[in-house]
Order: C-alpha cells, then structure tokens, then sequence
C-alpha cells in the first residue's frame, strides 16, 4: 500500500500493488490528498492521513469490506499514523506542526471512547514511533541530544527510555521476534542494533551496519521482513544517461582523401 500522485487523476490517493501480478489497484477515491497508509496487524484495516477538514486528520478504511472511510480522529495541527499495536487496539501516531514541541508521539486506543493517550510530548521533536512486537515498547526518534537518534521507551509506560543508536538515527523498525531493532544511520545506511531482556536488565547491542540505500529520508523508506533476511527499500530512480551518438556523413569522401 503506496500514497501515489496520478497527474491524470489528482492528488495523491492509495493505491495497492499486487508484486506477483504487477497489478496497481486504487484504494481512495477522495479529491483530497491522502497519504501515510498503516495496514492493521491482520491485514483488515488500512489507517492513513488525510487533509479533507483542514488538517491532516486519522482515518481508516477496511480493505475486505467496501465502504466509505471511517473518520478515527480530527485534532489540531497534522495527524499521521505511525504503527499498530500487534492486538490491533492501539494506533501509534505524530502530532506534527504544534507550537512549540513541533512533533510529538500520541497513542490512539481503537475501543471504548477512543481518548488520546500522550506518550511523548517535549520541546524535542519526536517522531516515527514503531511499536515491538510483543507491544510492550515503542521505538521513536527524538532530537533532544542535538540530532535525531532511536531510543525505546514502554508502553503504556511509565519506565525510562533506551538510546539505541550512538552517532544519528532514523526510521526504527523491530524484527519479528523482538530481538533486534534496524534503523537508517548516517549516509543512509541501515543499520541492526541487538535488544533483549535478562531478568530485571535490558541489554542494547553494539550497532551493526548492514548496507546503504538510495533515498530521500521521505515517508516509509523501508520495509523489513520477519526474520530480518530481507528489506524492502523504497529508492530513488537514478536515469542513466546514455553516451552521445556521433553520426558521420559522407565518409568515404575522406578515404577517398587518402
């Protein structure tokens, strides 16, 4: 599921692509952009961004029953969802452009009254949190030190937040079974960080870079799978430019010549 801006169609709208049949398939339809998909754990539910009141406001859409857009939440400033709890109860998503904190990370429970729960709001931007697979913690970035690096902070809370990368960071994702955690690192390079739990300690590894990508550090950069062997990179088309063609006429005439 991409967010993708059709000149002969408008704004951007979601689209889905089928890799095995190489099948582009619309999911939105509203004039207005919509952008940021979020497919729910079990593959039902899709939560995206969109600016059709004003700001960018939360909304969802199931992907097995047609229907219209469901409107999740509608606040001040721009909402973008982040990452679902693995239950498929809570939405981890940004509040961005606010005075004064500029970026912060808020939980939206998908039951009862549906009241946003603050988890990070600072005078440091805070951003792309990615909930573990066990739920029990978020990875976020934050710029507090001076520039962005990943911590680990639980969820609900209260507790008191890892650092994971050491020389900047960026874009954190979890491996399946909790036990690692990738990140993009300085010159794009994604990079593995060791996590786990020993009795009441919890232990960060040493960073481990894997390989550079090509990108513009804009929306979902990457994807990885379950057992952490493969990556989807969103990258930039770099057009090759082909050697100019020299075209000579009337060249006998200088055989001719000699």
């Amino acid at each position: 599921m991409i967010d993708v801006s059709d000149p002969h169609v408008g704004p951007p709208d979601l689209w889905i692509y089928e890799v095995a049949r190489g099948l582009r398939t619309r999911f939105t339809f509203d004039p207005r952009p919509d952008n940021s998909p979020v497919w729910s754990p079990d593959g039902t539910r899709v939560a995206f961004s969109s600016i059709r009141k004003g700001d960018f406001d939360l909304y969802i859409k199931s992907y097995t029953t047609p229907g219209e857009e469901e409107l999740l939440l509608q606040a001040e400033y721009d909402q973008v969802p982040m990452s679902w709890s693995p239950d498929g109860q809570y939405l981890a998503y940004c509040n961005r452009g606010v005075p004064g904190t500029g970026s912060d990370i808020w939980v939206l429970p998908l039951f009862g009254d549906r009241q946003p729960i603050r988890f990070l709001q600072t005078g440091f931007l805070e951003d792309g949190p990615q909930f573990s697979p066990d739920g029990r913690w978020i990875a976020y970035v934050s710029n507090e030190s001076g520039r962005q690096e990943v911590y680990v902070a639980p969820f609900p809370g209260p507790g008191w937040k890892l650092q994971i990368s050491t020389v900047g960071g960026s874009k954190p994702r979890w491996r399946q079974d909790g036990r690692e955690i990738y990140y993009l690192a300085e010159e794009n390079r994604i990079t593995a960080v060791g996590f786990g739990q020993k009795g009441s300690t919890f232990e960060v590894g040493s960073a481990t870079p894997l390989f550079p990508i090509r990108t513009q550090r804009l929306g979902s950069v990457y994807l990885v799978s379950p057992d952490g062997q493969r990556f989807l990179v969103n990258t930039e088309f770099e057009e090759q430019v082909s050697s100019p063609l020299t075209l000579v006429l009337n060249w006998t005439a200088d055989l001719k010549k000699k």
